[in-house]
């Protein structure tokens, strides 16, 4: 499948990524499709999002991305299956979809960020308090047990354990999950998170790695081991920056590790904000 390319859809690659993508979005949203040509079902969507685009009229542009040809920078942005197709808009990921959607839902899909919101938004009903990790437990052992057949449930109390803490209890219940579970994108972050974890079995404590760093600002290993603690405790952000270093300054240290860990630690994070911010930044240090 070749691109059409217009004034509203081009090609994109590491080379005009980040002119034409990131810094393009800050005017104009641009719609990333990720495609190959073996895709089955991209020969289906791409065609509508290209008819789209030339109907929408420079609303939006659409940027193709081969992703045979383009395999690092489909790996910034953690495709995992194709097509993906992500809304670019102020340089930053605003939301996206996997799978060919049918036209309505295409259309449906683009209306929520394109178009103007019709009245003003109902008032947000009063929140009920967060359910705790044990409680979450305890109710969903009971549903298991009253709808065995919902393999769902697994999955939801493969989340709960691990938030409370019961890691190996949590990778059981990963590990009995069905294919097409097994693939969920909440089943992937989980995954990373308890790999992540499990690198610190044994590592040093929060503040011995804290006055390692101080004391040898290039004792990568402890920029390594800072940066897991800190994303799997209350600063992610913090966590990041120690990977974004070791990138930028000793990036093929123990064979591209730092690269490696961005891209897992994307995976385990659902704020989507802090994943943008720190894709392009990773991206403007690789490209």
């Amino acid at each position: 499948m070749n691109a059409t390319v217009t004034s509203h859809i081009f090609d994109v690659d590491q080379n005009n990524f980040e002119a034409e993508v990131l810094q393009a979005s800050l005017d104009t949203p641009v719609l990333v499709d990720f495609w190959a040509t073996w895709c089955g079902p991209c020969k289906s969507l791409g065609p509508m999002l290209e008819k789209l685009a030339n109907e929408y009229n420079g609303a939006f542009r659409l940027g193709k991305v081969d992703v045979d040809k383009n395999q690092d920078l489909a790996g910034v942005f953690g495709i995992r299956s194709i097509p993906t197709v992500m809304l670019v808009k102020d340089g930053q990921i605003l939301d996206g979809f996997a799978g060919a959607l049918p036209e309505g839902q295409l259309r449906e899909f683009l209306s929520r960020h394109l178009q103007p919101l019709d009245g003003a938004a109902d008032e947000a009903p009063e929140q009920a308090l967060p359910e705790s990790p044990e409680q979450a437990i305890n109710r969903l052992q009971q549903a298991m047990a009253a709808e065995p057949e919902r393999a769902e449930l697994k999955l939801d109390l493969a989340i709960a354990l691990a938030q409370a803490g019961q890691a190996s209890a949590a990778e059981t219940e990963l590990n009995a999950l069905p294919a097409h579970l097994a693939t969920d994108a909440r089943a992937v972050r989980l995954r990373n998170q308890l790999d992540l974890a499990r690198s610190l079995e044994g590592a040093p404590a929060l503040e011995t790695l804290q006055h390692r760093v101080q004391a040898n600002p290039q004792d990568w290993e402890a920029h390594d081991l800072l940066g897991v603690r800190l994303l799997l405790g209350n600063d992610p952000g913090a966590g990041l920056e120690h990977w974004l270093l070791l990138l930028e300054k000793a990036r093929d240290w123990n064979e591209g590790h730092a690269k490696k860990r961005l891209l897992a630690a994307f995976n385990t994070l659902d704020d989507a904000e802090l994943v943008s911010r720190y894709r392009r930044r990773m991206a403007s240090l690789l490209f």
